[in-house]
């Protein structure tokens, strides 16, 4: 195991929201032996640099996540926290509970369960040599611009375009201080790249090998589990 000074880095899984269109909380969806969040959860477990975990969870959840976490095999403390009522307020909440002896802060949607080690470890990297980082994959689809009807309008080139995931990671002073500043100016963001660039930091995108989509509709549950 590693040493604990070496045990740098401290996740967030951000599990906040209602999961309206799918009807049902995804979180809690069977997606192979496991439901959607253990294969979040178990991902950062696996991973030697991780140090914590922090849940941000609706607190109407809290019980059904404690019934899980208690089987989860590991020896990273894992802290649940209530959720805020926007994605910012809840990992808002999240870095509440990390103090500046954190070097990394990786924060993750609980949704997207396609994770694997590998790929937080090589966003982890990057961050390090670049002081943010994120988990992206380029886009491939032709995209179009549509007015408010859906009628064509025009094309968007997509040489340059990337659908973001997550993990992302950031040291904990940048990410902590590009917090600080949206909430103050009250900037909603919908992810935390967003917050980072406001603060006018560069983020560096890693490619993942595969796609790692955040769980929302009741299709995206019959593809295969990952194996961690």
């Amino acid at each position: 195991m590693k040493k604990q000074s070496e045990r740098n880095v401290k996740a967030i899984i951000v599990g906040g929201g209602s999961s309206i269109r799918m009807g049902f909380d995804k979180l809690f969806a069977e997606f192979g032996n496991q439901t959607v969040i253990e294969h979040s959860i178990n991902a950062f477990t696996k991973c030697s640099f991780v140090s914590d975990i922090i849940i941000v969870i609706n607190d109407n959840n809290k019980k059904r996540l404690e019934d899980i976490i208690v089987n989860i095999q590991t020896d990273k403390a894992i802290n649940i926290v209530e959720g805020g009522t926007t994605r910012r307020n809840s990992v808002a909440k999240g870095l509440e509970l990390i103090n500046r002896e954190c070097s990394y802060v990786a924060i993750h949607d609980g949704a997207r369960p396609y994770i694997n080690p590998e790929q937080i470890r090589k966003v982890l990297e990057a961050a390090k040599e670049y002081g943010a980082a994120a988990s992206g994959r380029p886009i491939t689809d032709t995209i179009k611009k549509c007015d408010r009807d859906s009628k064509v309008i025009g094309s968007i080139p997509r040489e340059f375009l990337w659908a973001m995931e997550t993990p992302q990671i950031f040291k904990y002073q940048t990410i902590k201080e590009a917090y600080d500043l949206v909430i103050k100016n009250d900037i909603q963001v919908t992810d935390e790249v967003s917050a980072v660039i406001h603060y006018g930091k560069t983020v560096k995108i890693v490619q993942d090998e595969w796609k790692n989509p955040k769980i929302t509709f009741l299709e995206d549950l019959n593809s295969k589990p990952p194996s961690l």
